[in-house]
């Protein structure tokens, strides 16, 4: 279906609601969302070594350092994610989407929170507990990734208008 209405919701999710949320065609949302994920994937590989004793002091307190930090690039996207779904139309599939990619990924945060807050009570040790927490975090951060990616791929939120991007395919 096709009309004005659909046309200008369209378009309007490919811009950015300001330059703080990055430039047309190059959201900082999508670029900050790679601090959590990686924190959190080398948290939980540290506790998988730490678990089966491979240094388990240095890599329990490198786990717990990875975790806030992926908690603190996880706020810092959310605050760019956030301003990319203000420009979603309401009412409209995309949104609803984008509803469910910023639920999994708020209970992802807390998830790794709680995570933090067990592992900080004896940082020095392996925490079977943080390990649980943070392997289920990284589970739902695999499900608000693929939401994610169905809204950029699949839908077009914040990717270049494709009238633009056809002009880079020809000569």
């Amino acid at each position: 279906m096709t009309g004005p209405d659909t046309d200008s919701g369209f378009r309007h999710a490919k811009r950015p609601r300001s330059i703080i949320a990055g430039p047309y065609g190059h959201p900082f949302h999508a670029i900050l969302v790679t601090i959590p994920i990686g924190a959190w994937t080398a948290a939980v590989i540290f506790d998988i070594a730490a678990l089966l004793g491979a240094a388990p002091h240095a890599l329990s307190v490198g786990a717990l350092w990875l975790v806030v930090i992926g908690v603190i690039g996880g706020l810092l996207a959310a605050i760019f994610g956030l301003l990319d779904f203000s420009q979603l139309p309401a009412g409209t599939k995309v949104r609803r989407i984008a509803v469910w990619h910023l639920l999994f990924n708020s209970t992802a945060i807390v998830l790794f929170v709680i995570s933090a807050i067990v592992r900080a009570g004896n940082p020095d040790d392996p925490s079977v507990g943080g390990f649980i927490l943070a392997l289920i975090g990284i589970l739902v951060v695999g499900v608000s990734g693929t939401l994610g990616g169905e809204l950029a791929y699949r839908h077009g939120v914040r990717v270049a208008d494709e009238r633009d991007q056809e002009r880079a395919y020809t000569r």
